[in-house]
């Protein structure tokens, strides 16, 4: 369908609330979550009221609607990620559990000396679960840096030998969800292989700006959520080879991931489901579905070239901003939609990011303050903490400049009078 932005948030009635003063509201924390077309919140309502059952459980009508609405959700997003198969989807509760399930199985076989290369720039959920690993393995975490631009420094990594023949692990993101940085995969993933090492890639602020194919990308498992691509929350994907999900061990153990179960011991269903212990996120995958089909219809091409064309003039609009600092990328080249930034006042005095945040909110506009589950690339930076707007397929350019006219505010509120003579 065309790319008609009007159009697009007319399928978004939050987009038409105001705020208590009579303020629009400008929605900037889309890489947090996303907002949601009817159309999606219409499926989980109609599977609810019309087809509610649990899935492969039940021998009558509405289990075996529910369990059809199940498997062919798990189909439709298998397309949507350009998957071999849709047995190699598997259903998670958000990308944090596919990640911890990724280092739960993959690890399993780890040993002390060998090791995991993440990076600096990861967010906690792809850190987090790699560091609880190596505790528990003796391996060796390791990661990659970033240069002063917020770009991945895979060159200087690779010159290092990050990546080697100790090397079994390599966890990265695809697009950073404080700089926006689009990182080099295939690369990554390339230097990895040629050492046989597993190659994880969390996709979650990539599947929902930007076309996505799994098969060509070079990783062999990939982690994405729902609720930053219009879906719902309380649902996360992971892909992976199959070959590899068939070799690996369960991560959960329950109901619907057996073969067969004897007290002296269990045999295990092949995957996905031998990774979905228990009743799964069923009217959420129905509505995630919906959601893949909503973005499918209007083209993640064209998804992409709107995010690129939004975050092109907010760069723009952010340098005329007195004393704020843009982390990450100045330009929109291999960028995503997320824009991190510091604040001084005129005096060069720190805004604090929750001031920020506050007063932006008082004028209508929503933006996220703090460490975005990202505290080490803040570190790497020297800065505590940063305040993140971001945008999506329904964002307007009059809202960036509602942006920077209440940053423009923020600075001045914040900022001495001049003295008088």
């Amino acid at each position: 369908m065309p790319f008609d932005v009007e159009a697009i948030r007319a399928d978004f009635p939050i987009l038409e609330r105001t705020t208590p003063d009579g303020r629009p509201l400008v929605y900037l924390d889309s890489a947090n979550t996303s907002q949601k077309p009817r159309c999606v919140v219409e499926a989980i309502e109609d599977h609810y009221l019309s087809h509610n059952a649990n899935v492969a459980r039940a021998m009558h009508l509405l289990g075996a609607e529910a369990t059809e609405a199940f498997e062919s959700s798990r189909a439709v997003i298998a397309e949507f990620v350009g998957a071999a198969s849709s047995e190699e989807i598997v259903f998670t509760k958000n990308a944090s559990e596919a990640l911890n399930l990724c280092a739960h199985t993959v690890g399993a076989a780890l040993r002390p000396g060998d090791e995991i290369v993440v990076s600096v720039m990861e967010h906690h959920s792809n850190i987090v679960p790699w560091q609880l690993l190596a505790e528990r393995t003796g391996a060796t975490l390791r990661w990659f840096d970033v240069t002063d631009e917020g770009r991945l420094d895979v060159e200087g990594g690779l010159a290092a030998g990050l990546i080697n023949e100790r090397t079994k692990v390599v966890s990265i993101t695809y697009v950073s969800n404080v700089l926006g940085t689009v990182n080099p995969v295939a690369q990554v993933a390339a230097a990895a292989h040629a050492y046989g090492a597993t190659v994880v890639v969390d996709a979650s602020q990539a599947v929902p700006q930007m076309p996505v194919d799994v098969q060509t990308l070079g990783a062999d498992l990939v982690a994405f959520t729902g609720h930053k691509m219009v879906g719902p929350t309380g649902i996360g994907v992971l892909w992976g080879r199959y070959d590899l999900l068939a070799a690996l061990p369960p991560f959960l153990g329950g109901g619907e991931m057996i073969e067969t179960v004897r007290m002296t011991g269990s045999t295990f269903a092949p995957p996905p489901h031998r990774f979905e212990a228990g009743t799964p996120p069923i009217a959420q995958a129905v509505g995630l579905a919906a959601a893949a089909r909503y973005l499918s219809a209007l083209g993640m091409d064209q998804v992409a070239a709107h995010e690129h064309l939004i975050t092109a003039y907010a760069l723009d609009g952010l340098a005329t901003v007195p004393g704020l600092t843009v982390l990450g990328p100045a330009t929109a080249v291999d960028r995503g939609g997320a824009l991190s930034f510091t604040l001084v006042n005129r005096d060069g005095e720190q805004i604090h990011p929750h001031d920020v945040s506050q007063l932006l909110d008082s004028r209508g506009v929503a933006v996220r303050g703090g460490h975005h589950c990202a505290r080490p690339l803040h570190e790497r930076f020297g800065v505590q903490s940063s305040t993140r707007a971001s945008s999506y397929l329904y964002t307007k350019t009059s809202e960036i400049d509602a942006l920077v006219d209440a940053l423009t505010y923020v600075v001045g509120f914040f900022s001495r009078p001049p003295r008088g003579r």
